[in-house]
Order: structure tokens, then sequence, then C-alpha cells
């Protein structure tokens, strides 16, 4: 999470109106809940587990080892199980 400058973003009156509150410090403002995005959204990291968990469900039903494709993925055996298991 980036850190922004309150005077920077925020109206003069609005700043003197936090400082009222707090000074100095880190405040979070939470996103509201109809805009927050699910983990991995934004990065597309999520995209990225799901095609290649799917490369993995692919090459183990044509044959490859829980084995080999662990040491292919560089993952644990029970996480290859977990991805091939899964339903």
């Amino acid at each position: 999470m980036k850190y922004v400058n309150a005077k920077v973003l925020l109206p003069d009156i609005l700043v003197e109106e936090l400082q009222g509150y707090i000074q100095g410090a880190y405040i979070y403002i939470p996103a509201i809940q109809e805009q927050r995005k699910d983990w991995g959204e934004l990065s597309g990291y999520r995209k990225e587990l799901q095609q290649r968990n799917s490369r993995i469900m692919d090459e183990y039903q044509k044959g490859a080892s829980i084995d080999d494709l662990a040491d292919e993925y560089c993952l644990s055996i029970h996480t290859i199980r977990k991805i091939v298991y899964q339903k």
C-alpha cells in the first residue's frame, strides 16, 4: 500500500478537520464494500495462478505423475494433490 500526503489529495478544510482528530500519524481509510477487489484481482496474480493450475490439471490428465508435476512447478506434492483433486 502506498501512502499519500493528505494535503496533496484532500481539500484544506478536510485536512484541518482531520487534524483535530489525528496529527502526524498514519490513518487507513477502507474502501467501500462494493468497490473492494478480491485477492490478486488488481495485480493479476489470481489469474496467473488459475492458468498455472489449469496447466497442471491438463498435464495430470494427460498422464503426468504428481511427483513429476511437483518437480516441474517447484511445488510440494501436497499442493499438486490439492490442485488435481479439487472438485
